[in-house]
């Protein structure tokens, strides 16, 4: 299994998370080979394997840190992070995932409901088996809750020309900023720090996930499907408005609600007209300097953890991606 390059100049990090990797290919075990193969695929050419990363890392500022223990952890956390890009993947129909062809795509949807719900089970199984007490049982189904609450908002505001990024905000907080929360908050709680020591971990993780989510919907304005790894202003045909799109429409409503009418009608020429406006009225200067904030407050919360090396890590790596370009 060949992890990201981002995590090559951290070589103990890169072996820890290689060991959640095999944690969560053992434990997926189905009848179906088929999807199962497909599923355990996922994990082995998936993504940067980030939540896991700040799981572990965080797990080491407590006195009661246990490597194995904080593994399993990160492991549920990854878990849960995929089966909710699966069900994702339903909902918005999308062919495909990080360059791969989505399991729905493949097998339909059936299948890949199922095979997401499975993998919440797998996650709460890991739970039960390795974690120190029934609290992170509760961390992850608040989590879920959180999660869910913030996919309902989205799904409540599709095609809302009038949205405000105040509801933007909070559809994401939810939607994305709350599993990074979790993965830092759960570390944190499991390697023993103190309820008020392990809320500025949640924090931490909230104003991380904040950021990350903004530059992700500002990129799909300013790069190609081959390098995003999925379609790009498919969000916008489907009526999901985000930061670039809600700041524009500030500036240069008459010229964009004549082509967000169209809805799913819109045309390919029509998309990138939208995008063309986003750009001209200063959308995506706006949603940077909105991530920025996010960014700012996320790194000064860093500041305030123990010196130790997991701390430099934490801040190296969060400043890397929330300045990222692709």
């Amino acid at each position: 299994m060949k992890l990201h390059s981002i995590w090559e100049p951290y070589p103990e990090l890169a072996t820890e998370l290689g060991e959640v990797t095999k944690l969560i290919e053992g434990s997926i075990q189905m009848r179906n080979k088929e999807v199962e193969t497909v599923l355990k695929d996922v994990f082995n050419k998936g993504g940067k394997m980030l939540r896991p990363a700040y799981t572990l890392l965080f797990s080491t500022f407590g006195s009661e840190h246990d490597a194995k223990r904080a593994q399993a952890v990160a492991a549920s956390i990854e878990l849960l992070h995929t089966a909710t890009l699966i069900h994702d993947d339903i909902i918005d129909d999308s062919p495909k995932r990080r360059g791969q062809e989505t399991i729905q795509s493949r097998y339909g949807k059936n299948a890949a409901v199922y095979a997401g719900d499975y993998l919440f089970t797998v996650s709460f199984r890991l739970l039960a088996q390795y974690a120190k007490s029934n609290q992170q049982f509760e961390i992850n189904t608040k989590g879920m809750e959180r999660i869910l609450m913030g996919e309902l908002d989205q799904m409540r505001l599709y095609h809302h020309t009038d949205m405000t990024i105040r509801q933007y905000l909070t559809q994401i907080s939810g939607k994305t900023a709350q599993l990074f929360a979790l993965s830092c908050y759960a570390g944190a709680l499991e390697g023993g720090l103190t309820e008020k020591r392990a809320r500025i971990a949640y924090h931490i993780g909230s104003h991380m996930g904040m950021a990350f989510q903004i530059l992700d919907d500002i990129l799909d304005y300013t790069i190609s499907s081959e390098e995003f790894g999925k379609p790009v202003l498919e969000d916008v045909r489907q009526g999901i408005y985000t930061a670039p799109l809600i700041f524009a429409m500030r500036k240069n409503r008459r010229a964009l609600l004549p082509l967000l009418e169209k809805k799913e009608q819109m045309t390919e020429e029509e998309a990138k007209k939208v995008r063309q406006l986003v750009i001209e009225s200063d959308g995506i200067i706006e949603a940077k300097r909105l991530a920025e904030k996010y960014t700012e407050k996320s790194l000064k919360k860093i500041l305030s953890l123990p010196d130790t090396k997991e701390k430099e890590i934490i801040y190296q790596l969060t400043k890397q991606l929330l300045s990222r370009k692709s």
